[in-house]
């Protein structure tokens, strides 16, 4: 039997209280936080949850956190919303999705100094900066993990799902904490209704809808980020999260043909025309094409798939801008095979009998460039760029093409993945 609301008005006060000094203390989550309506959950909601369109709590739980600890599961919540997770999962397994999104989640809290509660939450420390993304692969299909809230983004039961998920999740009458409809509810007045009220299933919303929702909170966490970044009061680890995930996110080939176009030498001609078109001497624009030279990692860390598929890129990007690619292959030394020469209109393909498999060294191809006199227009490096770097970058732009979270000490860095 569904509590009354006057048994209820302690918690709703609680909530209400942890919302308010995230305000003041934390006003970028806080922000985020007075989006999602407060709602009781049905049967089914152990803790907390939410569909992004509002929070469902469980009375008894929030009643045994601290008022700190509440303000992290209300926090938790928003959290997932702002990423973007009801929408990024796609075809992954629902199961080990959800607790690659709690790990990212969790994590950037407790960097934030969020008390979590004391059992239930996952933070592996190893995924720290990592998105849920990067997480899922690494959470086996198996895994005993299981995220402490529920995430009602959908009711996708595909398999990986827990058990007690699906059941939850087909059960129209006791099942998952629900969301009412959208019309009708102010987003920062708190709904204080019974269990059986917000048991009804959540996020019955057509593809229309949800890429509305996605796109309102997209523009929820630019403009809090925005009022707390001008308040003084956006952490330097929020703020590069922040703009990552509001930056605009460009696939790396996209990136990497705006690099080939930037260094194209397009310039204007003086020469003089043939006599077809004319007498006068007027400029004309002429592209004499780049020199490129192209760095593959062959030290196992990259497949040859992988390999494959950039160098399959670049033959079609040097059509394109007209450009001379000389690729190299190096582990810790350049392979004795190299270089292999393309112009613009030779076919380019991976070399069938790559050396490798030794360590990673970078230096050996600068190394390379500089003793055979080479003044490329740019040098494309593939890579997990985990290795040595020369101390010194070289007077021409390197782009580094990376697979995994290295970093690079200088030049210009694309992430593959």
């Amino acid at each position: 039997m569904a509590e009354q609301p006057d048994a209820l008005q302690p918690i709703f006060t609680k909530l209400a209280a942890a919302r308010t000094r995230l305000i003041m203390e934390r006003p970028f989550l806080g922000a985020l936080v007075m989006h999602l309506p407060l709602k009781v959950g049905g049967d089914g909601c152990t803790t907390t949850g939410t569909d992004a369109q509002a929070f469902y709590f469980n009375p008894k739980f929030i009643e045994n956190l601290s008022l700190a600890q509440t303000q992290f599961v209300l926090a938790h919540e928003a959290m997932h919303c702002a990423m973007g997770h009801p929408q990024r999962r796609n075809h992954r397994m629902k199961r080990r999705w959800d607790v690659a999104c709690d790990h990212a989640v969790n994590l950037i809290l407790i960097e934030e100094g969020l008390k979590p509660p004391l059992h239930g939450i996952l933070a592996d420390q190893n995924f720290m900066t990592l998105s849920a993304e990067e997480i899922y692969p690494l959470i086996p299909e198996d895994t005993p993990e299981e995220s402490f809230d529920q995430h009602l983004f959908d009711n996708d039961n595909e398999q990986g799902a827990s058990p007690d998920q699906d059941e939850r999740q087909d059960d129209p009458e006791g099942g998952e904490a629900g969301g009412q409809g959208k019309e009708g509810q102010s987003e920062a007045e708190p709904q204080q209704g019974s269990g059986s009220q917000a048991s009804q299933k959540p996020n019955e919303l057509s593809p229309s809808e949800r890429e509305e929702l996605a796109e309102q909170w997209k523009n929820r966490l630019a403009a809090a980020a925005q009022a707390a970044r001008q308040a003084g009061k956006l952490s330097r680890s929020m703020m590069r999260w922040v703009d990552g995930l509001l930056a605009p996110s460009l696939p790396w080939r996209a990136l990497l043909a705006r690099f080939f176009a930037i260094n194209q030498r397009d310039d204007y001609s003086w020469r003089r025309p043939s006599r077809r078109e004319g007498d006068a001497l007027l400029p004309r624009l002429s592209s004499e094409g780049i020199e490129v030279v192209a760095a593959i990692d062959t030290s196992g860390s990259i497949s040859d798939d992988e390999l494959r598929e950039f160098v399959t890129e670049l033959d079609a990007l040097k059509g394109q801008v007209r450009a001379r690619v000389t690729l190299l292959a190096c582990d810790n030394h350049v392979a004795g095979n190299a270089p292999w020469e393309f112009e613009p209109w030779d076919a380019m393909q991976l070399p069938a009998d790559l050396e490798g498999g030794g360590g990673t060294d970078f230096r050996p191809v600068f190394e390379w460039v500089e003793n055979e006199n080479r003044s490329p227009d740019m040098l494309v490096y593939f890579t997990d760029a985990e290795g040595d770097f020369p101390g010194i970058p070289p007077n021409y732009p390197v782009i580094w093409l990376v697979k995994g979270k290295g970093r690079v000490p200088w030049g210009e860095r694309v992430q593959l993945n």
